[in-house]
């Protein structure tokens, strides 16, 4: 297979190294979750429970009638102790908890696709959108290839990496229920050049689907966007406006597979996932840990937070939200969580762009993030619009080439809502 360039692009210091050799460990129970109402992309669910409610371990205890939604299970047995607009509580009974499925029968694509919906699958590369919607294709439109989503760019973070080693069969039976779901007659399985290890392991096991493939793609930082990878792949660019099933692809993460599988073939919903805490803690891993538990019990899970610590990051550093409170939980979309010293996160003032154009370069959805970011400040929203600002995708190349130390992300982010907030209005 050619490989193909996508546009800018960077190179940051990837330090993989802290746990990319680290087995996937399982946390032990917390004595309490909380489960957030809004775990994927589209409306909040709604609350199905009422504190003082008994329930048990994948029950289904939030939902919507909205299209672009999944619900909210149980990821324990216990009592609900607090239900309110944003989450519900839950009294952990440790002693309930492991949870016993079995495998789930369909006889269309239709309801494979209402068995993960069911599950409460949403993407588990950090999008979080809705697994069984990117599945439907429209009226008038099919999918001809699954794009799995292996390359896994952001620095610190190696979850997959670790999901592919050790459940790379897991992983390969959830592509070919992917695939029946959403009609795709093949599969490419994109994975960085810097995990040789995982390209090895999943090319020996595809040996045995003829429709199934690995390939390895160039490290360079968006690998991993849905857009990026398919140009990497294929040599097509999805249309500025356009999604990815305009061209007959859909893509999908390697832990959503891996969920996708469970689902399925074991009839486990979606009440767990794998997360690198690394960075500045005492004992750096790769943790499957039950959705709700809060962050600090994570990370004392992982030997506490180092003496200089300063910062902690949900997701990875370049797309990742600061955490404001460590008793906040884990969510379906956290892939990562990772600590920073002082040193590491100190602020710098900003200074006046030069016009360097460094920003446009490294830009791989070809935008001009000076202007976006010009835009923004002055509240020009209407031009910003016309430059294409939410085909930004918040990558954060551009800030992290800056010389003048510009925060263009955050001024995007700020239009964006302000637009936003606007059309609500």
């Amino acid at each position: 297979m050619i490989m193909k360039k996508f546009p800018g692009g960077i190179h940051p210091k990837y330090n993989k190294e802290l746990t990319a050799e680290k087995p996937i460990i399982d946390m032990p129970l917390a004595k309490k979750v909380r489960l957030l109402l809004s775990q994927h992309l589209g409306p909040p669910c709604n609350p199905l429970v009422a504190p003082g409610d008994k329930v048990t371990i994948g029950q289904k205890i939030a939902d919507t009638d909205a299209f672009v939604a999944a619900p909210i299970i149980a990821s324990v047995s216990g009592e609900v102790t607090a239900v309110d607009a944003l989450g519900i509580d839950i009294a952990c009974d440790s002693s309930n908890s492991e949870f016993k499925g079995q495998k789930q029968d369909y006889s269309s694509p239709e309801q494979l696709r209402q068995l993960i919906r069911d599950a409460g699958i949403v993407g588990m590369g950090g999008a979080t959108f809705p697994t069984q919607v990117k599945l439907t294709p429209p009226e008038g439109k099919s999918i001809n290839t699954l794009i799995v989503n292996g390359a896994e760019c952001e620095p610190f973070l190696t979850t997959d990496h670790r999901l592919m080693l050790e459940q790379g069969e897991d992983l390969i039976q959830g592509v070919l229920l992917l695939m029946e779901a959403c009609g795709a007659k093949d599969a490419i399985i994109g994975i960085e050049a810097n995990k040789p290890d995982a390209i090895a392991h999943l090319t020996d096991i595809v040996q045995a689907h003829s429709t199934i493939s690995v390939a390895s793609v160039p490290v360079r930082y968006p690998q991993g966007g849905e857009r990026q990878l398919i140009k990497t792949l294929t040599g097509k660019e999805v249309p500025v406006g356009g999604l990815p099933l305009d061209l007959g692809f859909v893509v999908s993460n390697v832990a959503t597979a891996v969920a996708v599988h469970q689902a399925v073939n074991l009839g486990r919903p979606l009440i767990d996932r794998v997360v690198t805490v690394s960075g500045a803690v005492a004992q750096p891993n790769n943790v499957r840990v039950r959705l709700g538990t809060p962050i600090a019990e994570l990370i004392d899970f992982c030997g506490g937070l180092d003496p200089d610590a300063i910062k902690v990051i949900n997701g990875g550093p370049m797309m990742g939200k600061t955490v404001a409170d460590l008793d906040s939980p884990i969510t379906k979309g956290t892939s990562g969580i990772l600590a920073f010293t002082e040193r590491e996160v100190r602020e710098y003032e900003e200074r006046t762009c030069i016009s360097c154009a460094s920003c446009v370069d490294s830009c791989p959805q070809k935008l001009l993030p000076n202007y976006l970011a010009r835009y923004s400040k002055k509240g020009k929203l209407d031009l910003a619009e016309q430059y294409h600002l939410f085909n930004c995708i918040e990558c954060g190349c551009c800030s992290y080439v800056c010389p003048s130390r510009i925060p263009i992300v955050k001024y995007i982010q700020t239009a964006k809502n302000r637009i936003q907030r606007r059309r609500r209005k």
